[in-house]
């Protein structure tokens, strides 16, 4: 009988969110910020207490957390939460830990401080991404406190390393503990559902897809010598001249499946037609709803770091240089000719990092009940597809056949940057925001069913 009532009640998704929640998703978020859990690379990092203060709360509410560690403090925590159909494919909800650095001195508030003032939040992480981790954190628990379950199973895993390579996290959990994602079919994370304002309408774009990862190194090769001597074949100018075509250079537009779904989407807002064969034309007649979308509908290379030389009147013999690429699905091969040709004979590159680009069914059940929940909290509101310009945990994830989507609700009163909060100065989140994230989330993690016609792996 208690089982009938929870699947009855998974189904009519009755409000669980009660003041309890409301105030720890607050709580979480705030103490989560002090965690200084800062990702400074190169394998420098500490997620370790953090780990330990989710794995705290999840085993308060019955939920039994396992903290795996990479490396001496790049801590995980993975759970799972059972739903009430065991043959059903289960959903992975993902967040990560680690946070970017933060200056002090640059800020209004200290970034560690998860001070709560004027109804916000502030700290680092606020939005990137303490605060999806404390929503999740506070829904389980009120699932705990009134007895719900989700209709399929639910694994959690709160990562390290993110903000870096997401070897010491969500790659280490991929190739080390991939049993504990047995199942697992889809999974939402960070970057989606926030709310954009364009001009009077909200709207609430759901991350369906990423741009690759493509982090390169070039070198260049030269011939040292005197500065004061005659160099044809000078390292630096070789790579100069390289990195000032990478930069200069036009990608040609490239539409994949996510961006086509989003033009079409924003075009019939927007009450313009969605002509694909002049896209920039296109983006100009969307006004503020461009900034959504102008990144991704190209591939992407921007050079960002220079090293060259020890000594103002010697020609070093070497110069290397690193360059930010970002590849859209089915962009691999005109990448990779675009940057032989554009490097040319005297520059050679490589990947320092890469990982690929993403793509998630925009008709598919999961798509739709994200859909309702943001709509059934804000009917004003309308959701549309977007492809990331960056990347996410969602690309190691894939590696096991997991479908990502992003998908931590938000909603942001007009003027409020979301954008510009990411990894800047004065990062913060509304406390109404967190309010409504929490009464999304559980809306849609206890009203989406497995996808139709599939089996649990």
């Amino acid at each position: 009988m208690a089982e009938q009532q929870t699947v009855a009640a998974a189904h009519g998704r009755p409000d669980v969110v009660d003041q309890q929640a409301l105030d720890e998703v607050v709580r979480f978020t705030s103490e989560l910020i002090r965690i200084d859990t800062t990702n400074r690379g190169g394998g420098e990092g500490n997620e370790r207490p953090a780990a330990e203060y989710v794995a705290e709360q999840l085993a308060d509410a019955g939920i039994t957390p396992r903290i795996l560690e990479s490396a001496p403090g790049r801590a995980n925590v993975v759970a799972r939460i059972p739903g009430t159909d065991p043959t059903a494919p289960a959903l992975l909800v993902h967040g990560h830990l680690d946070v970017v650095p933060a200056e002090p001195a640059e800020w209004s508030v200290h970034p560690f401080s998860g001070e709560i003032r004027d109804g916000e939040v502030w700290g680092r992480g606020a939005v990137d991404m303490k605060n999806m981790d404390a929503m999740v954190l506070s829904t389980v628990r009120a699932w705990a406190r009134s007895g719900q379950r989700p209709p399929r199973d639910i694994v959690l895993a709160f990562t390290a390393d993110e903000e870096d390579s997401a070897s010491y996290g969500s790659g280490y959990l991929v190739a080390e503990h991939a049993d504990l994602f047995e199942g697992c079919t889809e999974g939402i994370s960070e970057s989606g559902a926030f709310t954009f304002h364009a001009g009077p309408m909200r709207i609430y774009p759901v991350a369906a897809g990423e741009r690759g990862t493509a982090w390169l190194k070039l070198t260049a090769k030269g011939t040292a010598g005197h500065g004061s001597k005659v160099n044809p074949d000078n390292a630096v100018t070789h790579l100069a001249a390289a990195i000032a075509r990478i930069g200069e250079h036009q990608w040609p537009v490239r539409i994949t499946d996510t961006v086509r779904a989003q033009l079409f989407a924003l075009a019939e807002l927007h009450g313009v037609e969605a002509d694909l064969d002049d896209v920039d034309a296109l983006l100009d007649k969307l006004g503020p709803s461009a900034t959504l979308v102008k990144s991704t509908v190209r591939n992407s290379a921007n050079p960002t770091m220079l090293d060259a030389g020890y000594k103002v009147n010697v020609v070093p013999g070497a110069a290397t240089a690193f360059v930010d690429g970002r590849i859209l699905p089915g962009g691999q091969e005109e990448f990779t000719a675009t940057l032989d040709k554009l490097t040319g004979p005297h520059v050679t590159w490589d990947y320092h990092h890469r990982e690929v680009p993403l793509e998630a069914p925009v008709d598919s059940p999961t798509y739709a009940a994200m859909r309702e929940a943001l709509e059934h909290f804000d009917p004003e509101g309308h959701v549309v597809p977007y492809c990331m310009s960056g990347g996410t945990d969602a690309k190691q994830f894939s590696r096991l056949g997991i479908t990502g989507y992003g998908f931590s609700p938000l909603k942001l009163p007009p003027g409020y940057d979301y954008w510009a909060l990411f990894h800047g100065v004065d990062e913060r989140v509304p406390v109404d925001a967190l309010h409504f994230g929490v009464r999304v989330l559980d809306r849609f993690l206890r009203g989406t069913a497995a996808p139709a016609g599939e089996e649990s792996r």
